[in-house]
């Protein structure tokens, strides 16, 4: 049992390193004053309540939210469809259509984006079409493998139990179907929401920079305004945000679990 225990020191170690620690900085900046000593910190909420009390940076967060929604939305509604029908394949069929749905992801997620701005620039859209496009084109496969895992994992006696008793095709989906791959689709929502609310390559290309998100927002006051405390506050008021709905999802699927 010890051996085990001290096989798990590195992750410790790794997770200290790269995760507790740049966290911890953040917290740090985000409750202090800009230009403090190396030993003297001048703890402060200012940050925040500049945050909190410009209308401007509230709208940017509302647009973030809104857009990532959407997009989470769009992903289910076409999502689901497709990953209903690869999971009534062959098994052969399957493999070969998840290795399709797949095979885009291994390309650079920054070289897809430039390759939708190249193509988008031929049509008269506006910037929150492009970005909500280049969205849901970047984040449809995780929801679509989600739900194909919780379909396919289905007992399909459960199928030939409700048309036993009667129900036609529609009733199976909505009774059994349905209500069986929900675990799948609260994943789905999970892998897609909190990685379009803090997007910001994308907003950033397709959006012409007209087009601003809590991501961009955070990159401009790290990177251009050079304001580190003010963006770690940003940075961890979006991970507030993150956690909370990584709770409510979480909730969501215990009860899904359970009924």
């Amino acid at each position: 049992m010890k051996s085990f225990v001290r096989m798990s020191y590195p992750y410790i170690l790794w997770i200290a390193v790269f995760i507790v620690a740049p966290m911890i900085m953040i917290l740090l900046y985000a409750l202090t004053r800009t230009g403090n000593g190396t030993l003297t910190f001048q703890f402060t909420l200012e940050n925040f309540s500049r945050f909190f009390s410009d209308p401007d940076f509230l709208r940017v967060l509302w647009t973030s939210l809104r857009i990532a929604f959407i997009t989470t939305v769009f992903c289910i509604l076409i999502g689901y469809p497709a990953a209903l029908f690869i999971a009534n394949l062959p098994e052969k069929r399957q493999t070969l259509m998840i290795l399709l749905l797949t095979l885009p992801m291994w390309i650079n997620m920054l070289l897809k984006t430039y390759a939708w701005r190249g193509i988008l620039m031929n049509f008269d859209l506006e910037s929150e079409a492009k970005v909500f496009i280049g969205m849901v084109y970047d984040f449809l496969p995780y929801m679509v493998i989600q739900i194909h895992t919780a379909i396919s994992k289905l007992d399909r006696d459960l199928l030939v139990a409700s048309y036993d008793l009667g129900a036609n095709p529609w009733q199976s989906f909505l009774k059994v179907t349905l209500p069986l791959s929900v675990p799948g689709i609260i994943s789905g929502i999970t892998l897609v929401f909190h990685p379009a609310v803090s997007s910001f390559v994308i907003p950033k290309l397709l959006g012409g920079g007209n087009y601003v998100l809590i991501g961009n927002l955070i990159e401009k006051y790290f990177l251009v305004a050079g304001d580190w405390n003010f963006g770690s506050a940003i940075s961890l008021i979006m991970a507030l945000i993150i956690i909370a709905s990584m709770y409510l999802t979480k909730k969501l699927d215990r009860n899904a679990g359970e009924d």
